[in-house]
């Protein structure tokens, strides 16, 4: 069976790296131009190009999807079967090509969190469980049909970098699975509508921007701690200061948290050595690891060493 590999980040790596060692004919990857990245904008090529290089793999890196030129380009390589993974929103023209369709593996357990970041939202939103699933593509984002589904549990010290991890390690076989399932002709498919509808919570998990990840302390602390969690470590949770005087307004980004049921007296609280705690409605939430604009990423007690608290209000 001919196979067009579709996908960018390290997620996908993992996935692709699995259809190559079971032999798979993976005819052709497609992945994203180089973007430039880092302080001299250098062009930076995505995970999967490193590894399709790596194992001299044919490449293809549109700018857009519905070129004609790459449209033949896809059409010249017969592919049978079309598996995507962590890519752009295709058109009809692509996903309808080969002739047994285009599969994705995602990140959650569908219908539930349907969209751009199902692993950030699942934490962000507190649940204990998530999963990956494979289905068949069609025009409206994540709602083809089921093929095949695997659960994972998110204990309550995860992050959105070890769910991620877990989901990648997990997602891998489970589209091999689904792969070799179609080979054989094997293989369900459900339609999602069937399945018992999500809380309103998880209908979707849209595209995470700045204001997402600003933490508001008039929540309650778990829930701000679940917004550092589902945030951790990209593009983490964040806090505005303002240093007293000029004005100017700083913004710490925060990776690590402790929700409590102390209650504090003032905004915020710190002895200036082992804690900085911030109020909430129901007690506060204390920051474990944070970061200073500039500067790296520090456990609490590294960070006060150099902060002035007497200079700062939340801004």
């Amino acid at each position: 069976m001919r196979i067009v590999f579709m996908g960018t980040p390290a997620f996908a790596v993992e996935s692709l790296k699995t259809l190559v060692e079971a032999g798979k004919n993976i005819v052709a990857v497609v992945t994203t131009p180089d973007k430039p990245a880092g302080r001299g904008q250098k062009p930076r090529m995505s995970e999967v190009k490193q590894f399709a290089l790596e194992r001299g793999l044919p490449l293809l890196q549109p700018e857009k999807l519905k070129a004609p030129d790459f449209l033949d380009s896809l059409a010249a390589l017969r592919a049978d079967l079309q598996v995507v993974v962590a890519f752009r929103m295709l058109p009809r023209a692509v996903w309808e090509m080969p002739p047994l369709g285009t599969i994705n593996l995602h990140g959650s357990l569908l219908p539930s969190y349907r969209g751009a970041a199902p692993i950030n939202w699942a934490v962000i939103r507190g649940e204990t469980r998530t999963g990956v699933s494979t289905f068949r593509l069609k025009h409206e984002i994540d709602t083809g049909k089921l093929i095949f589904q695997e659960s994972l549990p998110i204990g309550p010290d995860d992050n959105a970098g070890t769910v991620h991890d877990a989901l990648m390690r997990l997602g891998a076989p489970l589209l091999l699975r689904t792969v070799e399932a179609i080979e054989r002709g094997d293989f369900p498919l459900v339609e999602q509508d069937r399945l018992p509808a999500p809380p309103e919570h998880a209908l979707s998990a849209p595209k995470i921007f700045k204001e997402h990840c600003l933490l508001d302390f008039a929540r309650p602390a778990a829930e701000l701690h679940n917004l550092v969690r589902g945030l951790s470590p990209y593009p983490a949770a964040w806090t505005r200061w303002r240093e007293k005087g000029s004005g100017q307004e700083f913004a710490m980004k925060v990776f690590l948290s402790r929700p409590s049921a102390e209650r504090l007296d003032e905004p915020w609280a710190t002895d200036g050595k082992t804690f900085l705690r911030m109020a909430t409605p129901d007690g506060c939430l204390e920051l474990l690891e944070v970061q200073w604009p500039t500067k790296k990423r520090l456990a609490i007690s590294e960070f006060l060493k150099g902060f002035q608290p007497e200079r700062y209000e939340l801004g």
